[in-house]
């Protein structure tokens, strides 16, 4: 029952221990069939937990996912500061070869898009389902992204 049991919370994905090994062993590796085999089971560990982190994507520090990987989308491009939290379904994506840096201590809550070559602070908190293209200072929160009229009813 234990083998059982190991698997179960294995396929949840909130044990990824050994996917950031493979990530820093990776990162580290000058052995071109060795970083190979590594970037393998790196996507397979990840498309497996629903999510993808880019070849290139520079961290800090390991990063704090409370729900895995599941839905999370960092680019080859991004630059991830220490600390961070990035909660599911995130997007850090990138336009033309430039991705966001983000600085140290940031949140990130679920279904938030952070997208372009942008500069996110340090210590800043940004909301679920925000849109974020554009600088964000230290010390800040950014919720929600701002609404306008597509169509403007008969009577007004």
């Amino acid at each position: 029952m234990k083998i059982q049991a190991a698997l179960i919370h294995w396929s949840r994905g909130e044990n990824l221990g050994l996917y950031w090994k493979f990530f820093w062993w990776r990162k580290q590796c000058s052995v071109r069939i060795v970083r190979d085999m590594l970037t393998f089971f790196l996507n397979r560990m990840a498309h497996r937990h629903g999510g993808y982190i880019g070849n290139g994507a520079k961290f800090d520090s390991k990063p704090i996912l409370p729900h895995g990987l599941h839905g999370v989308y960092i680019s080859r491009y991004a630059h991830i500061g220490a600390d961070c939290w990035i909660y599911q379904n995130v997007t850090i994506g990138s336009v033309d070869r430039k991705a966001p840096q983000i600085g140290d201590h940031c949140l990130i809550g679920a279904g938030a898009v952070v997208i372009g070559g942008i500069k996110i602070g340090d210590y800043v908190k940004i909301g679920a389902g925000a849109v974020v293209c554009t600088d964000v200072p230290s010390h800040s929160t950014v919720v929600s992204q701002p609404s306008r009229i597509i169509v403007r009813g008969a009577g007004a």
